[in-house]
């Protein structure tokens, strides 16, 4: 279980969020969305360790984990997915999958993770991950990299940026397989309809603070009306 307490962040006087405490239990699927600039990626980074709160405390399973560095939070299970994943001209597939794994693994192994995303093994496992990937592509085998480590924690931030709508629904199906067979807790950034829906429980963020904490059912409603607002956040695919 992760326990944000009281979070700040604060660059240059300006807050970036502001007194956030937020439970995500293990299990569970919860998403987080808000209007663009409200804090969203900024909390997922500070989960993540990339960037430190200026205020409050970060529990893992009950240990205080506020200073920890990526690499310290990455061996105590909590795995980030970016925005648009770093490419690695030179490392393959295979190679690229067991760093995520922090052990060598057989081409089996590989195949079986990349099997698990819906992608055709015998036709990426010795590909280098590199500008030949399309979007989709490498959000997939960045997802089969986070089911190789096994993360108690794993966290997405926007996975559907940059990615095509074939491969933006087959992304909804590999996350929903995730959930379905895993005992530790997905967190997706997103502001699409199609994955909040699929969430068990969804956080909204916006100037900082958490508007909203509650099942789909309870919130989806209220922001499906937001999309018809000019200013909406919302968004279908």
């Amino acid at each position: 279980m992760l326990e944000l307490r009281n979070i700040s962040f604060e660059v240059e006087g300006k807050k970036i969020l502001k007194d956030i405490s937020l439970t995500i239990e293990d299990g569970g699927f919860f998403a987080i969305t808000g209007p663009n600039g409200g804090g969203k990626s900024t909390l997922a980074k500070i989960i993540m360790g990339i960037e430190k709160p200026t205020g409050g405390k970060i529990l893992l399973d009950g240990e205080d984990i506020t200073d920890y560095s990526v690499t310290e939070r990455a061996k105590r299970g909590i795995g980030f997915a970016f925005q648009q994943p770093v490419r690695f001209k030179g490392i393959t597939v295979k190679d690229f999958i067991s760093l995520a794994a922090g052990r060598k693994i057989t081409k089996q192994e590989a195949c079986d993770y990349l099997a698990q995303v819906g992608l055709c093994t015998k036709e990426y496992i010795d590909r280098e991950v590199d500008a030949s990937l399309s979007g989709g592509e490498i959000k997939r085998i960045e997802i089969a990299s986070l089911i190789a480590r096994d993360a108690k924690i794993a966290v997405f931030d926007e996975p559907e940026a940059g990615i095509d709508i074939w491969s933006f629904h087959n992304l909804i199906q590999v996350f929903e397989k995730m959930h379905a067979r895993r005992a530790g807790a997905l967190v997706i950034i997103s502001h699409q309809e199609r994955l909040l829906s699929i969430a068990d429980k969804i956080i909204v963020i916006a100037d900082g603070t958490i508007r909203k904490i509650g099942k789909k059912d309870e919130v989806l409603d209220e922001l499906l009306g937001m999309e018809k607002e000019p200013c909406g956040y919302y968004q279908e695919v």
